[in-house]
């Protein structure tokens, strides 16, 4: 069960190694300016694969259940599938429900650990392969592998290394918890904190806060939703920015330093590399300057 991108590598070494008998993504819905139906990326892959595929609405219909327990599988592997599993899906497979969740539990339960980990300063994040309960995260740990976030890592970034950590300790931990060879560990939840779902309007910068602060969002925020401001009433996305110490800007006054766009901040400036305004390309902040003649008017 898995649906984006940080799926894919888990479902890859499944199929190489494990008997795949079906996968379940979510639903083809519109995405983009086009409203283009637009399949999951897990959905891509399976077809390639010739893998049988189901796409339920909810995972609650009860048509959806029994074709599940009509393929009677030992051990769901969950990555990223983006719906809650009810208890009758939680207890069909004989093994239980085994999921790859992007963070060293208990720290971090929720939908969006890898942009609460760049958004809080964490040094280092992980990857843990769990047994899962009706609780939110809240199941016994099989495996952990830690790693360092680097200080330009983006969730884009930080999601693709994650992927591919999870996915290899999935296929180590697997076949050692089937035999009952592992010694599950459980969460002490005095420990744990929670990743709230990540809304589009989040990316709204406030210049009110720390340098620090700012640029965590715009590494956490992008690709999705994109940390953003407004040039005369214009939406302008920052895709990249980095901290200067520079002073003299108030909070969110426009400068320029060194032919590159700045905002200043609560205690510095946050300059912006890499810009895209509403209808046009991404570029970066000296070009999209040249354009910009009335950056600083206010």
């Amino acid at each position: 069960m898995g649906s984006p991108a940080f799926a894919l590598p888990s479902l890859r070494l499944l199929d190489e190694d494990f008997d795949v008998i079906g996968v379940v993504t979510q639903p083809d819905k519109p995405a983009g300016r086009g409203k283009q139906i637009k399949q999951s990326a897990v959905k891509v892959f399976s077809l390639s694969q010739n893998l049988f595929i189901m796409q339920p609405r909810r995972l609650k219909d009860q048509e959806f259940i029994e074709n599940l327990r009509k393929l009677n599988p030992d051990v769901i592997v969950v990555a990223a599938f983006g719906q809650i599993l009810p208890q009758a899906v939680l207890d069909l497979p004989e093994m239980g429900c085994i999921n790859v969740h992007a963070s060293l539990l208990p720290r971090w339960r929720g939908a969006a650990p890898i942009q609460a980990a760049i958004l809080h300063g964490d040094q280092q994040t992980g990857v843990t392969i769990m047994k899962m309960d009706a609780g939110i995260d809240t199941g016994t740990i099989l495996s952990q592998k830690e790693v360092d976030i680097f200080i330009d890592d983006t969730s884009d970034s930080l999601s693709k290394r994650l992927a591919e950590l999870g996915a290899n300790l999935l296929v180590k931990v697997l076949p050692k918890y089937v035999r009952g060879d592992i010694q599950t560990q459980v969460q002490d939840d005095d420990f744990a904190t929670y990743a709230i779902m990540i809304k589009k309007e989040d990316g709204l910068l406030n210049f009110q806060l720390t340098a620090k602060e700012i640029e965590r969002k715009i590494r956490a925020y992008y690709p999705w939703p994109g940390a953003y401001t407004y040039f005369w009433e214009k939406l302008l996305k920052i895709h990249s920015a980095h901290i200067s110490l520079s002073i003299g800007l108030k909070s969110g006054q426009r400068g320029v330093i060194e032919k590159k766009p700045v905002i200043g901040t609560k205690d510095g400036t946050i300059v912006l590399d890499e810009v895209q305004l509403a209808g046009k390309k991404s570029m970066k902040g000296e070009d999209f300057l040249m354009g910009a003649r009335n950056w600083t008017l206010s």
